[in-house]
């Protein structure tokens, strides 16, 4: 199993003296982020796309580029761009050109994305959720394995023999797709055959056993091989040196995220139990220290009927950049080789 890190690259304010670092300064601690992660031996990191004024991961390509420049070994991926609200063209020649520039270490992880915001801001009707999705991936899936193009749809325009460059160093581009919690998405990924990223942000992951084994059946059924039907989870969480301190660092933070989106969604406001319900053996949220997360991704794997690749993603507004840096240290040197051989 592969260990990696994912970051919406949240703005944050600095818990040690209040100060609210700049966007600059920010982009500065990420890269530095992502090359330690590179040091310690981590698998991947991945950057996901928000347009809200609370993260700075707008264009994933372009920081994914700056961490290419600056990295040798660490796999470099979305988490997710948000395909619905993009134009696979441009998605393609932008993620082709990124694994040039990483030697072919790219992985394009697409989806619909958890908010909305991105529908007004580009022109699009909300109405058309999922028809934008699925014909945006067809049409990716067909760039990826075409130089020359032919293809027509209902939200774009159409391509008549159209050749698109660059291509991408690895043949072809790993797509992975990005699914919640909708069973017809998990179909989707296991009927193309394309390995799944599921992202758990609430409840207990082995509820993901029936939707996962559901993917599984349909890529079989479909004729796909075993091998390509990759799973990987998108998870919550923090490691420090005990579990106490782990969620003592990370609840300010977590609190502040999630009552701002529960005031937007009219949902209940977040309580220190909630998060220490979340965080316990069976929760959503890998926290602790190093043995402690390792033993949960062993259990949840099995739960779930076996995992490829996990990615904690450790973004929060109170988090110090010195405590990100030792939690992706612990990540990298004492979680990932406990797991390797999982």
């Amino acid at each position: 199993m592969h260990v990696g890190v994912d970051s919406f690259v949240s703005s944050v304010t600095d818990p040690t003296d209040g100060r609210v670092i700049s966007p600059a300064e920010r982009m500065e601690h990420l890269l530095e982020e992502i090359a330690l992660a590179d040091q310690v031996g981590l698998y991947s990191f991945g950057i996901g796309e928000h347009h809200r004024s609370e993260y700075y991961d707008s264009a994933p390509s372009i920081i994914l580029a700056a961490a290419a420049a600056r990295t040798e070994r660490i796999r470099l991926g979305s988490a997710v761009k948000v395909l619905s609200a993009d134009d696979p063209v441009r998605v393609f020649q932008e993620f082709a050109t990124l694994d040039l520039i990483s030697k072919g270490r790219v992985d394009l992880v697409v989806g619909r994305g958890s908010f909305t915001e991105s529908f007004p801001l580009f022109g699009l009707d909300l109405h058309d959720y999922d028809s934008l999705f699925a014909e945006k991936l067809d049409l990716l899936l067909q760039i990826r394995d075409n130089v020359e193009v032919t293809w027509q749809g209902r939200h774009r325009p159409a391509l008549d023999r159209q050749s698109i460059y660059p291509r991408p160093m690895q043949d072809p581009l790993p797509v992975w797709v990005g699914v919640g919690g909708s069973p017809e998405s998990f179909v989707r990924a296991g009927l193309l055959g394309l390995p799944l990223m599921v992202a758990i942000i609430g409840g207990e992951p082995r509820q993901f056993a029936a939707l996962i084994d559901l993917y599984r059946r349909a890529g079989a059924e479909a004729g796909h091989a075993p091998e390509k039907l990759q799973v990987g989870l998108h998870v919550f969480g923090f490691v420090a040196e005990s579990t106490q301190k782990a969620a003592d660092t990370i609840y300010p933070g977590w609190h502040e995220m999630f009552t701002k989106v529960s005031r937007e969604r009219g949902f209940a406001q977040p309580t220190r139990a909630q998060f220490d319900a979340t965080s316990g053996p069976n929760g959503a949220f890998f926290m602790g220290d190093p043995a402690t997360v390792a033993e949960k991704i062993k259990r949840i794997s099995d739960q779930v009927g076996g995992v490829d690749r996990l990615s904690l993603q450790m973004t929060n507004p109170r988090l110090a950049h010195s405590d990100l840096l030792r939690g992706i240290e612990l990540l990298g040197t004492e979680v990932a080789p406990l797991v390797a051989t999982e």
